[in-house]
């Protein structure tokens, strides 16, 4: 298991040198040019080669990437070009509110997901199990922009009974009323990433149970006269789990995607949004920044899903 483990960290370490380097390549053949972003007319040319040099931008390509990497061992991610702060302060001050709307989203999303690919895998071909599917494949369909506008028009503008954007009311702070204040700007973000994946999980899990509950050692268990539920829910349950906890950990990297629209759309404070609001001012280093903790935050993910299925499965150790 250890050993199992320690492979999945080295590769994990090199996909997240290579996400580092390529993201540092992409971000500098955009066609903006950032140092035209960064320029006043009114300054003078030493003032122009001055303001480069702070950024490091007079330097060659190849200069700019070892330093990147230099700083980035050190935990520095660069200033960024328009607020003028260090990109890892202006990430920590939105992380936190990603976390939380990933975080909630993913366990609401498996919690009933999980139960509903399941049964849904028991009833197969029935009405239930039909019905089921249908609304899996309405979700898959969703467009997020229209599903967060049209929840934003009725439950924000029309009935007026949730917060059409950010993630608390300014003024409220602290005890039980900042709690519940941030839980009803939670709502719609959450439902709107719920609907999009929810889909996912049910479809994932409803194919595992129908493959697992062919096999031998589930006829075997029904001919000993094992209840049904018991073989449900302790047997085929358990080894439906390991496709799905997979499909979990590449969900999470989906997620992310669409948080990027679901923040900008409910103008949600996170990661997200930051990212959207860099792109449109061509702020490399908060884009860079933001890449690499995200890309991190999956790597991580995704090491600790191999893990789970190296639990679920002890035949995996094996690979």
């Amino acid at each position: 298991m250890a050993r199992y483990i320690q492979k999945r960290f080295l590769k994990g370490f090199i996909t997240f040198f290579i996400t580092v380097t390529l993201t540092f390549l992409i971000v500098r053949l955009m066609p903006a040019d950032p140092a035209t972003l960064l320029m006043d007319p009114r300054m003078t040319e030493a003032q122009r080669q001055q303001m480069l040099m702070d950024f490091g931008l007079d330097k060659p390509l190849y200069i700019q990437y070892f330093a990147y990497i230099k700083n980035l061992f050190q935990g520095d991610l660069g200033i960024s070009f328009m607020q003028k702060r260090p990109v890892i302060e202006i990430i920590m001050d939105k992380l936190p509110w990603t976390l939380l709307l990933m975080v909630i989203t993913q366990t609401i999303t498996m919690l009933i997901g999980i139960p509903l690919g399941i049964y849904s895998g028991y009833k197969r071909g029935t009405h239930l199990d039909q019905g089921i599917n249908a609304l899996a494949i309405f979700g898959i369909s969703i467009f997020v922009p229209w599903l967060g506008f049209t929840l934003l028009y009725f439950f924000g503008y029309r009935l007026a009974l949730l917060p059409v954007g950010g993630a608390y009311t300014p003024g409220v702070e602290g005890g039980l009323q900042y709690f519940l204040d941030v839980g009803k700007h939670l709502i719609l973000p959450v439902i709107t990433l719920m609907l999009l994946y929810l889909a996912n999980y049910v479809l994932y899990t409803r194919g595992s149970v129908i493959d697992v509950l062919s096999e031998d050692y589930i006829r075997t268990a029904r001919s000993k006269g094992m209840k049904e539920k018991k073989v449900l829910w302790k047997h085929a349950s358990r080894n439906a789990m390991i496709p799905t906890v997979t499909a979990a950990g590449l969900m999470l990297g989906r997620m992310v995607g669409g948080a990027v629209l679901t923040e900008t759309v409910f103008a949600y404070p996170g990661v997200g949004r930051m990212i959207y609001q860099a792109v449109s001012q061509q702020d490399f280093p908060v884009l860079q920044g933001s890449f690499i903790i995200l890309a991190l935050s999956v790597i991580i993910m995704n090491i600790v899903t191999d893990g789970l299925c190296a639990y679920l499965d002890p035949r995996i150790k094996i690979d």
